[in-house]
């Protein structure tokens, strides 16, 4: 499955680079990320915890970065394992300046195995949609961000392209399951106790 996408940056090529090469910039961008650890310039060490579907999963893995011509390209590629199968990408990031501002292109590409891949395409398809939008929007967000100046307080608010994701996909349906059992049990005594 590929996915595509720009952004369009305030900010010069070279600091955009800068900060696609900043682990702790990176760290913030992957979705439920819980370590980020640097082994060398270009592989690092990453666990974090997304919802797929039904299932909470932690993948454990590495993120490498290869391809690298300096302020202008590059390729993230990383791979996870978990209880539930694995997946793993790759994503072509470039860069190009005009008058000041840099827009930013990627291309991604996503591989899945084991219990998640049997969830179906279109939902695999729309979560790996979803992290993709997420990570390019949060670095974009992080690196260039939108402010907008209402004019009536004459204060500045930050506009977030990106909504932080969270994984209470499972918390949301136990507490209606708990819920309707609790509704099916009352309406089960009113009946027998009539």
């Amino acid at each position: 499955m590929k996915l595509t996408g720009s952004y369009k940056l305030e900010e010069k090529k070279q600091i955009v680079w800068q900060a696609l090469n900043n682990p702790d910039i990176l760290k913030e961008c992957i979705p439920g990320c819980e370590s980020f650890n640097k082994k060398s310039d270009t592989v690092f060490d990453v666990t974090a915890t997304n919802q797929i579907g039904p299932m909470n999963a932690t993948f454990s893995g590495s993120v490498n970065l290869s391809n690298i011509k300096e302020n202008q390209s590059y390729t993230l590629s990383g791979e996870g394992q978990s209880s539930v199968g694995f997946a793993n990408g790759t994503a072509n990031v470039s860069l190009v300046e005009e008058n000041g501002k840099t827009t930013l292109s990627y291309e991604v590409e996503v591989n899945v195995g084991g219990k998640i891949a049997q969830l179906g395409s279109r939902l695999i398809n729309g979560v790996a949609k979803k992290m993709a939008d997420y990570f390019f929007g949060r670095f974009a967000d992080l690196v260039s961000p939108i402010v907008k100046e209402e004019k009536e307080s004459k204060t500045t608010v930050q506009k977030k392209r990106v909504k932080e994701l969270k994984s209470n996909f499972l918390n949301k349906y136990i507490y209606y399951a708990s819920a309707l059992l609790i509704l099916l049990l009352v309406v089960i005594f009113y009946f027998v106790s009539r």
